[in-house]
């Protein structure tokens, strides 16, 4: 984990609760005492300075994250440097589109927006009765949700979800139960809390649905 501000440190404190061995690195001393025995490792170097990180044997790790946000030259060095070392995944903060666009172009398999992509998330829990969301970069969601009246008491493969609305029922919740897949004889009733899956409006429309 390069970069240990809020959301490097945030990323690399859950990693380390999952069981995730990490090596944490900034350049601000403060930073790195403050962190000093909650992560596996963690150090104070340039991370845009290729001999430092080959000095902590970053170019041997299979997954690398760039945190850093504000600092533009840094984080497009940083990561370049990452991708000249030949990490098989990469993952590294944008600030802008523009950002994630010259990382992507810079050979870094995942750019990432938290801010843009969490206001975008809470938008859409706010609009509607949704109350998950997830969004891939291919235009395709799933969504935690009320399931509309209309498919209430009949079994999904007669409520004809997927020709109607585009979407797929894959999971549903009954209340003191757990989630369980659901099939065309699944009887969805009032109080549930269904998994929809299909094209983000697609998933939109279903949740609006009363």
């Amino acid at each position: 984990m390069i970069g240990l501000g809020r959301f490097g440190k945030s990323l690399a404190l859950e990693l380390m609760d999952e069981g995730t061995e990490v090596l944490g690195i900034d350049a601000d001393p403060k930073t790195v005492q403050s962190l000093a025995g909650r992560l596996t490792h963690v150090v104070e170097a340039d991370s845009t300075n290729e001999e430092a990180l080959r000095q902590l044997s970053v170019h041997e790790f299979s997954r690398a994250v760039v945190g850093i946000g504000s600092n533009l030259e840094a984080s497009i060095l940083t990561s370049s440097i990452l991708v000249n070392f030949d990490i098989r995944n990469i993952w590294a903060k944008a600030i802008s589109h523009s950002h994630a666009r010259i990382l992507t172009q810079l050979g870094v398999h995942h750019a990432v927006r938290p801010e843009h992509d969490m206001g975008k998330r809470v938008a859409h829990l706010v609009r509607g009765r949704m109350l998950d969301y997830i969004e891939f970069d291919d235009g395709y969601a799933i969504v935690k949700t009320t399931p509309p009246a209309s498919i209430l008491d009949i079994p999904l493969g007669e409520s004809r979800v997927r020709s109607k609305y585009g979407v797929t029922i894959v999971g549903i919740k009954r209340k003191g139960e757990d989630f369980t897949h659901a099939t065309p004889d699944t009887v969805v009733q009032d109080g549930d809390l269904v998994i929809v899956s299909g094209p983000e409006k697609g998933v939109e429309h279903f949740s609006e649905l009363t």
